[in-house]
């Protein structure tokens, strides 16, 4: 068995191609055109400690992306109006007994949108399921119903009749004190047998 000859030259080279030098200067290599493609350029995130304490990682961190909390602008009118438009024509109109369809009959009205949050918080409270069924009992959901149903109420004050007014608050009033009940029952019932902590 022979021993490796160490005055050999490496079978690899370390080639560094960095564009820019440890100053933050472009390299000469860099700045002429070669042949071949430019790899990607790493994403350095902003709080990496790198690149805060390094000058020169400021010249190749690309722009951060917007942040979550910055909305778009709007639509402006002209395409509010066609989108609705659109809308309307792609409407599906459910047919009556005699084939009829009677769109206005399935229209969304503050009311349908109040009972539609009423009924779903129902189900997440698990009063309302198939028959035979076990409740299901989401109490998270219920609460984000229920949330949603008395943010409706708060920004919709004023702007509403006092027929409207009337169901949401006797909504709410239900919702409310069902979900009081249910937790306190929840409380109440015993633990299983081993399933509570030691």
């Amino acid at each position: 068995m022979s021993m490796p000859d160490k005055s050999k030259s490496p079978e690899f080279v370390v080639t560094d191609r960095r564009k820019f030098t440890s100053e933050g200067e472009l390299r000469e290599e860099a700045a002429s055109p070669s042949e071949a493609p430019a790899a990607p350029a790493p994403v350095v995130s902003p709080a990496t400690p790198a690149a805060v304490a390094s000058p020169s990682a400021k010249a190749s961190v690309p722009e951060p992306p917007a942040a979550p909390n910055d909305i778009p602008p709007p639509p402006s009118p002209d395409e509010q109006r066609a989108s609705q438009d659109a809308y309307q024509g792609r409407r599906l109109g459910v047919p009556d007994a005699a084939g009829q369809g009677r769109a206005h009959d399935y229209q969304m009205t503050f009311e349908r949108l109040v009972a539609s949050l009423y009924m779903t918080a129902m189900v997440q409270l698990g009063l309302i399921r198939e028959e035979g069924a076990e409740p299901l009992v989401d109490l998270v959901g219920a609460q984000q119903t229920i949330d949603t149903i008395g943010l409706l109420a708060e920004k919709t004050r004023g702007n509403l009749t006092d027929a409207e007014t009337g169901l949401l608050q006797n909504s709410l009033y239900e919702l409310r004190m069902a979900f009081v009940e249910i937790t306190n029952a929840l409380a109440r019932s015993p633990q299983p047998p081993g399933g509570g902590p030691r």
